[in-house]
């Protein structure tokens, strides 16, 4: 699986009608909800804005969700969860907005211009491999502090919270694959 590291953007008018492209990283549904809410400000005056994701849940599935927004049924989000899908891509989301331009375009032509266009953003956002995060809370003295924060960091890691006392508790966020190497270094025994 992959995910987008830097978001993407294309912009392209077809027969008049402008299409706008994002393809973002969106970790969960209020992340979508959020960019989605953003684009619908930025183009008030935007006749559509079409959507697609794929998420992973907490259970370990997968959710997938798109819209069409107006237009026929699966000309607008099905070709953009299209590329979502063949890129293999997780945690992503595909916005394209639709400036109307008078002129129809047919069912094909829709299908064309958004899975084109979302396609375009697609291949200016940079794309990595996916790394499945998890927190871990550890509880550890305060000496060895420095060298969790250092390793984190290496990890590409987040901390979530860090409590001191006696000791410290410390809510990491860390690949998925590295979490029994953490418990075992750092581990209060």
């Amino acid at each position: 699986m992959q995910c987008i590291f830097r978001p993407g953007s294309a912009e392209q008018t077809i027969t008049k009608s402008r299409f706008i492209a994002v393809a973002e990283y969106c970790a969960d549904e209020p992340a979508v909800m959020l960019l989605l809410r953003r684009l619908a400000n930025e183009h008030a005056r935007a006749h559509h804005l079409v959507f697609a994701y794929q998420l992973q849940n907490p259970h370990g599935g997968v959710l997938q969700r798109f819209d069409d927004a107006g237009e026929p049924s699966g000309t607008a989000g099905m070709p953009i969860l299209q590329y979502i899908e063949g890129r293999d891509l997780l945690n992503a989301c595909v916005a394209v907005v639709r400036y109307y331009g008078g002129i129809n375009l047919g069912t094909g032509g829709l299908a064309r211009a958004y899975g084109g266009t979302a396609k375009m953003a697609l291949e200016a956002a940079t794309i990595s491999n996916y790394i499945e995060m998890c927190e871990l809370r550890l509880e550890i003295e305060y000496k060895q502090l420095d060298g969790l924060v250092r390793e984190v960091a290496k990890l590409g890691g987040a901390f979530k919270d860090k409590q001191f006392g006696e000791g410290v508790s410390i809510l990491v966020s860390v690949p998925r694959s590295e979490v029994a190497g953490l418990q075992q270094r750092y581990s209060n025994n």
